[in-house]
Order: C-alpha cells, then sequence, then structure tokens
C-alpha cells in the first residue's frame, strides 16, 4: 500500500470516526480535519468534484465551529431553572441518563433516600443540557451531589454557568461549595475550584 492509498484510507477511516461522536464540537473538528485529509487526497488524483465537496464541508464545519466556540460561554444561551426534586422532568431525564451518570458518579444514589435537596436544570435554550442536585450540609456549604452534563454538551462546561454566573449560591447564602468525592473527570480546576482531598472546594464570593 502507497502512502496515497493509506492517507484516502485514513481520511475515510477518521470521517467515519467522526459521525460516531455525540459531543458535537468534537465531532465538527474531526470532521474537519477527516475533509481537509481527503481535499488533499482527492486532490492528487484529480478528482476535483470530491474536492470541491470537501472543501464546503469543512468550511461548513469551520462556520458551526466557531459559532459553537461563541456560544460556549454566552448567558443568553445557558440557563439554570430550579425545580423541585420530586420534578417529572427531573426524574425523566436522571432516568434516561443513569448508565451515563453511573460512569462519572459512581457513588450517587438517586433520588430514593428522601434527602432534602434543591435541583437545578441547566437548559441551552429549550434543551435540558445537564442537572446539578445540591443538598445543604450546614455551616453554609452546599454540599453537591450530582453536577452532570450531557455527552452533546459536554464539551462547553454548563456548569460554569451554576457555580460562576447564576448566583444561586450566594443567593442561596452559601459561603462554600463542595463536590462530590470521587467524581470521574472532574473539570473543577478551570473553574477556580481548590482540591481538598478526594474532592473540590470553592469559596462563593459575597456581596
Amino acid at each position: 500500500m502507497s502512502w496515497l492509498d493509506a492517507l484516502g484510507w485514513f481520511g475515510s477511516a477518521l470521517l467515519v470516526f467522526s459521525i460516531m461522536q455525540a459531543r458535537v464540537l468534537r465531532f465538527r473538528i474531526l470532521n474537519s480535519i477527516a475533509c481537509v485529509i481527503l481535499t488533499v487526497f482527492n486532490g492528487i488524483l484529480g478528482i476535483w468534484p470530491m474536492v470541491a465537496m470537501n472543501v464546503v464541508l469543512t468550511l461548513i464545519n469551520l462556520w458551526f465551529i466557531a459559532k459553537l466556540l461563541r456560544e460556549r460561554r454566552d448567558d443568553t444561551v445557558y440557563s439554570v431553572v430550579q425545580v423541585d426534586a420530586d420534578d417529572a422532568f427531573l426524574q425523566h431525564f436522571l432516568s434516561s441518563e443513569r448508565k451515563d451518570i453511573r460512569t462519572f458518579f459512581p457513588n450517587f444514589g438517586g433520588l430514593d433516600d428522601g434527602g432534602e435537596r434543591t435541583a437545578y436544570l441547566v437548559l441551552n435554550r429549550h434543551e435540558a443540557a445537564g442537572a446539578v442536585l445540591v443538598r445543604d450540609a450546614g455551616d453554609g456549604v452546599a454540599q453537591v451531589e450530582l453536577d452532570y452534563a450531557t455527552p452533546r454538551y459536554r464539551d462547553f462546561t454548563p456548569g460554569e454557568f451554576v457555580y460562576r454566573k447564576s448566583g444561586l449560591f450566594q443567593r442561596r447564602g452559601f459561603r462554600l461549595v463542595r463536590t462530590p468525592a470521587g467524581m470521574v473527570g472532574a473539570y473543577y480546576d478551570r473553574l477556580g475550584f481548590d482540591r481538598v482531598g478526594d474532592h473540590w472546594e470553592l469559596t462563593v464570593p459575597q456581596g
């Protein structure tokens, strides 16, 4: 097999792999790379209709990537809505995402123990992007029991809107936010949390 054949096969495989991605930003990036590779491959072979198609697809992907990155920290795109812990939609959301939730929160036991919690749905316009469950641990400490984002929005850290922009912890008088222990794939260092043992903590700005 020549290097050109290998390039074509690699580009095709990457194109197929990109379509399998649940994360929308990752899909666009991988699809763009695959289209660039296939543009080069078809250009060398002189297959100009395929070159034109892949150039157009690359431009479309780049437009969507720029749009997604602009919206990543856009306050008009995300919102946080408080709901009751027994809210029917919240229960349906957690049930639908149960398997994925256990991957990142192996210690999360669900909402069947009768504990007092405050629940928040993170929305991307009208679509549920994630859920946050918080328990008042006393002494001004908000104990996060669940901070989950769906695969589609996991590249966009919707938790930033919960912890940094929603103001919900300040309004409830909390002085400290504490994350669950043993969370897999924690991202809290990017939000200003400090690592304390097996969990993370954030001092809530006052005033």
